[in-house]
């Protein structure tokens, strides 16, 4: 009997051990490899690579540090990067054809950080398992170098691969999770910015994420998703009640996104007391997420405040605020969702947490 399970058992190891390899599909066996890529946020590597066929899975994560076991707290501690592994089927994609697709993903001059990222923990990098793809990595690098493309000198790093260690169940596929979040948080980093900028129409469609600039919101869609009071407000133009609302008198320290959309409009940093029973704000924080609507009326005209991409009616702006700007953003709450700043990290507005550090010092 001890014969038989001890028998079972290595079969069963076996089986394991080649599974993590090669599977058997209807066109043959998979022969799976893995490429490790770091540029910057892991959350922005992650898409590009999901669209290719061939592609098995993406997994975020960090490595290239010195100590075990990294968390998001404490990887730049230990000298990790952000990263991402990539488990591909070498049959149907090349590990050159993965090179090509990250290199459109980077800014590869700049060696201190990716975009709005900063800091070490956000440089770019190729993490090679094996000679050969040691070797193909030099040379797609030889090539952006001759290619010119770039103004300044190529610093992406060419290193050995060390363990990757997966990140938190919250950072894997963040982009299908929080679509609207990463979108917002993609566009404001200004990575595909730069991206069309370098690269323009020799883009790879694997390449971009498109922002919701110009999205036309389904009206039914968004009776489901939001409150009456919210639907109120942002589709139909109403105002809710004074003193009666979510935000008039929040003190908390954070920011506050369209609760459509998700697109950063306004900071506690900017918030005052009005003693009108409504959030008001001396300045919004994205002004290229405000537009401006001047209302003529009968006996008075005042002029409108919406969110430039989705569209929402937030409220008014007057000329009775206090310094600096003397102006008076008045905010329906129901328009507004507020991230506090220990949140803005996991909900993807993590470039805005140095607004709140000087505070912490």
């Amino acid at each position: 009997m001890r014969f038989i399970m001890k028998n079972d058992f290595f079969k069963t190891i076996l089986v394991l051990f080649f599974g993590l390899f090669t599977f058997s599909t209807g066109y043959g066996n998979m022969k799976i490899e893995k490429a490790i890529f770091a540029g910057g946020c892991f959350w922005c590597m992650t898409p590009p690579f999901e669209k290719i066929d061939g592609i098995i899975k993406v997994n975020s994560g960090y490595t290239g540090g010195t100590a075990g076991n990294p968390t998001y707290e404490d990887y730049a501690q230990k000298n990790h990067i952000e990263a991402i592994e990539v488990s591909y089927d070498t049959s149907k994609v090349s590990y050159q054809k993965l090179l090509d697709v990250f290199w459109h993903q980077i800014d590869p001059t700049d060696g201190k950080g990716q975009f709005c990222d900063r800091g070490s923990q956000y440089r770019s990098a190729i993490f090679y398992s094996n000679t050969r793809q040691k070797d193909l990595a030099i040379k797609s690098k030889q090539n952006i170098e001759n290619s010119h493309r770039f103004e300044k000198q190529i610093v992406t790093e060419i290193t050995a691969a060390t363990t990757f260690y997966k990140a938190e169940d919250y950072h894997q596929d963040y982009y299908k999770k929080n679509p609207l979040r990463y979108k917002y948080y993609r566009y404001n980093c200004g990575r595909d910015q730069f991206l069309n900028k370098i690269w323009g129409s020799n883009m790879s469609k694997n390449d971009q994420t498109p922002s919701d600039a110009g999205k036309t919101y389904d009206k039914e869609t968004l009776k489901k998703k939001l409150t009456p009071i919210q639907y109120a407000v942002t589709q139909k133009d109403a105002t809710e009640p004074a003193f009666k609302n979510e935000y008039w008198n929040n003190e908390r320290e954070g920011i506050y996104i369209d609760i459509v959309s998700g697109e950063p409009l306004f900071s506690s940093k900017d918030k005052y007391n009005s003693e009108t029973g409504w959030p008001s704000f001396t300045r919004p924080l994205e002004p290229k997420n405000i537009t401006e609507k001047i209302q003529k009326g009968i006996f008075t005209t005042r002029t409108e405040i919406r969110s430039a991409h989705a569209d929402s009616h937030l409220g008014h702006v007057f000329n009775d605020g206090p310094p600096p700007t003397g102006l008076r953003y008045c905010i329906n709450s129901a328009a507004l969702r507020f991230i506090p700043k220990k949140d803005l990290v996991n909900e993807g507005y993590g470039q805005y947490e140095k607004l709140f550090m000087k505070d912490q010092q």
